[in-house]
């Protein structure tokens, strides 16, 4: 039974999008499970339309591209929704390469568990990295989880994902589109689904690999990225209006930046580069701190296109 839409986001990565679109035609052990391979194109002149024209006949399955004008992360994401019916929706962002028993792997763990949002752990590269950087930087953009399939007690992002439609993904635009800009759509997306008694699981087996483009492959990018993943927890409080909650966050984030910030400067003053692990740390716990609107980094939608024309010139 075809019960499953493989949604694949894309802005401007004709590369990286096809090599992600190949890992997905290599997939085995799901023949007939696979309604749909849906491109959504972020891009307002639609510029991935000639990559998934020209891989079309090279697809296993439908391979349907979905053009969302409007750059946005929470927008390109319910465009995709929007074009299935799929009761089973995963995820693979067009940075990332499936293995080819991914899919295959988070079925298994879903059909195990009986989890309404499955994750599978990510292996990190960064190729155009700084030396001194390149082992921080490959843990910061891969992901670790349980040595075992099975039920966990919190979330991951949606990049390799798995969701039952009806429970993690209701409505039409089940992603907030106010998210557009920096992210976090899938920190909303998952506090409401824990809140209604949600069950998230893990697949050991479902890997992926995340190439970090070189424009991302920086310090100051990825620090930026873990200020944002420090304001989540504080964020999510905050929107449900537990305001216990924020200050226990923003006092956790105090101490974590005081801890942590020390802890960097004594790493750099000996150029040591374990200095990279201690700024991550300390961004976190300013985030936790700073989590109010007009602090969030814009790290989507129109803030990308626009980085990419200035790159043109």
């Amino acid at each position: 039974m075809a019960d499953v839409a493989v949604i694949v986001p894309t802005l401007r990565r004709p590369e990286s999008l096809e090599r992600a679109l190949r890992s997905l035609f290599a997939q085995t052990g799901v023949a007939d499970q696979v309604s749909a391979i849906m491109v959504v194109d972020n891009d307002p002149v639609g510029s991935a339309g000639p990559t998934v024209e020209a891989l079309r006949l090279h697809s296993p399955w439908t391979l349907a591209y979905v053009h969302a004008p409007r750059p946005g992360v929470a927008t390109a994401r319910n465009a995709g929704l929007a074009a299935t019916n799929a009761p089973l929706i995963a995820f693979l962002d067009d940075d990332e390469a499936a293995s080819p028993g991914w899919l295959a792997a988070l079925l298994k763990a879903q059909a195990d568990t009986g989890a309404d949002a499955v994750f599978g752990p990510i292996t990190g590269r960064a190729p155009d990295a700084a030396a001194w950087l390149k082992p921080w930087l490959e843990r910061f953009f891969g992901r670790e989880g349980p040595e075992r399939t099975g039920l966990i007690d919190r979330p991951f992002g949606c990049g390799n994902s798995l969701m039952v439609r009806s429970s993690a993904l209701p409505g039409p635009a089940p992603f907030d589109a106010s998210t557009d800009q920096a992210g976090g759509e899938d920190d909303a997306l998952f506090a409401a689904l824990a809140a209604r008694g949600g069950r998230f699981g893990w697949s050991a087996d479902a890997w992926v690999e995340e190439f970090a483009p070189a424009h991302r492959a920086t310090l100051n990018y990825a620090l930026a990225r873990a200020f944002a993943y420090g304001q989540g927890p504080s964020q999510t409080a905050a929107a449900a209006k537990d305001w216990p909650g924020v200050a226990r966050w923003m006092a956790i984030g105090a101490a974590q930046t005081a801890v942590w910030g020390a802890a960097s400067a004594a790493l750099t003053v000996i150029a040591s580069p374990k200095r990279a692990e201690m700024y991550d740390r300390t961004a976190r716990g300013i985030g936790k701190l700073f989590w109010m609107r007009g602090f969030e980094p814009r790290f989507y939608g129109a803030r990308e296109v626009a980085r990419l024309e200035a790159a043109k010139v």
